[in-house]
């Protein structure tokens, strides 16, 4: 890693001129502990764990955190770890996740539990690592007008719907996903701003995308539908079959598909759950989940109110009854312009990386509880390469560990910094011009309906 290292200093040698010192030394520092961070990200890839039970992975975090001698807040919304330089003054977060996908089928999936960081997460968690070992260089620190924070939240993959909504009976969480149960209980609340990275969403032949594409957000839905049992063979008549009810209520949600505008990218779909208990008798209980997705909050719920109307009725035709409950699952990412502290880090690493803004025009349908934060709070974001197949599939492949392990770092870290030397000045101002969609209240009010 050494040899590496010093190629990249050869590579940014027409750079260099336009660095500060501290510029140079959070570049130098994350360089020189490169090893440290693939170890860190190889051990988080082979060792994933489920959402709400990372941990494993919030400790070796968290020691990490320790490790450097930072603040550090642990067991947050059940294995939240938030750690900090300690500074006064506006506070920016770098936030990761710990959580990896079900994707047993994966060759680095852990055996123990079929989880597995085919989503990217652990890249995250490196960057936060990367990015607090440079900034915390007391050369580094000192330039700050502002605090960091790295923030490693858990659940942002909105599975395992039984075992979540066993924990919100035992009161241990209030919400399925991570983020909306940290801003419920007060976690968000010191942080201004926030910082996020996730690998290449989008095609693109480029190493590196500044800013966001905008994002569908999306409704969970358990649909109960309750029929009669009766001798499948002997005495139908006497049976509602709740399998034809739920049968009936997909065919009218096809058709509702055409009155969904394309602009509003709504995307439906639904798996069967429970569907009978033994083939000889009609089946009484039927249990559907669904997702609703869309561009807008607005688009959501028309999506949500016709798959309602098209589940009542179908249950409803045949005598049934249905019951459906909401989850609220996230919220969509709102467009933000790249700022320019972003686009300096990248600036910084052209030389090395090739590096483009992101297209505003491409929408991405896919959904995080990035989006959540966007309506909340400043949210930056950027995506990298540095990998092959698939996210959340078994072809997912590392296929450069710079690229993926290194290279979030750098752009995380210098972001930030930039962001917060000279007094913080440019952090302060897209702060104070941000548009905010939501109160924290508002919010709140929104998941709780």
């Amino acid at each position: 890693m050494l040899l590496i290292s010093i190629l990249r200093g050869v590579l940014r040698g027409k750079a260099w001129g336009a660095m500060d010192d501290a510029q140079k030394t959070i570049l130098d520092t994350i360089d020189a502990n490169s090893e440290r961070l693939i170890s860190f990200a190889e051990d988080i890839y082979q060792s994933g764990e489920p959402g709400f039970r990372e941990f494993n992975t919030a400790q070796k975090f968290s020691d990490e955190m320790d490790a450097l001698g930072l603040e550090c807040k642990k067991g947050l919304a059940i294995t939240g770890v938030k750690a900090s330089l300690g500074r006064k003054g506006i506070n920016i977060a770098a936030v990761g996740e710990l959580d990896g996908i079900a994707c047993p089928h994966h060759e680095y999936a852990n055996p123990d539990n079929g989880i597995s960081h085919a989503c990217g997460h652990n890249i995250q968690l490196t960057a936060l690592l990367g990015s607090a070992i440079a900034l915390s260089v007391p050369e580094v620190a000192a330039q700050l007008g502002g605090n960091a924070a790295f923030f490693a939240v858990p659940s942002e993959e909105f599975t395992d719907l039984d075992y979540k909504k066993t924990l919100i009976r035992q009161g241990k969480i209030s919400f399925g996903g991570g983020k909306s149960e940290l801003v419920s209980i007060g976690a968000f609340d010191d942080i201004n701003m926030c910082i996020t990275h996730h690998l290449h969403m989008v095609k693109t032949k480029e190493d590196v995308l500044l800013g966001y594409n905008t994002t569908n957000g999306f409704i969970v839905k358990q649909i109960d539908i309750k029929g009669k049992s009766s001798h499948a063979a002997i005495a139908p008549e006497k049976g509602i079959n709740a399998i034809n009810a739920a049968s009936l209520g997909l065919s009218a949600l096809a058709y509702q598909r055409e009155t969904f505008r394309d602009t509003d990218f709504v995307r439906v779909h639904a798996i069967i759950t429970k569907g009978g208990d033994v083939v000889n008798v009609v089946p009484s209980n039927v249990t559907l989940e669904a997702q609703i997705r869309a561009k807008t909050m607005s688009a959501m719920m028309d999506a949500s109110h016709k798959t309602n109307r098209s589940f009542e009725s179908g249950a409803h035709a045949l005598g049934a009854r249905v019951t459906i409950h909401d989850l609220p699952g996230y919220l969509p990412i709102l467009e933000y312009p790249v700022p320019k502290a972003m686009i300096d880090a990248g600036r910084l690493l052209k030389d090395e990386v090739s590096i483009e803004r992101a297209n505003p025009k491409v929408h991405n349908s896919a959904s995080t509880d990035v989006g959540d934060l966007s309506h909340l709070m400043p949210t930056l974001g950027f995506t990298t390469g540095g990998f092959s197949g698939d996210l959340h599939s078994a072809n997912f492949e590392i296929t450069d560990k710079y690229k993926a392990y290194i290279l979030p770092a750098k752009i995380m870290a210098l972001t930030m910094y930039n962001l917060l030397k000279d007094d913080a000045a440019e952090a302060k101002q897209l702060v104070s011009a941000f548009p905010q969609h939501l109160t924290k209240q508002e919010y709140l009010e929104y998941l709780s309906k």
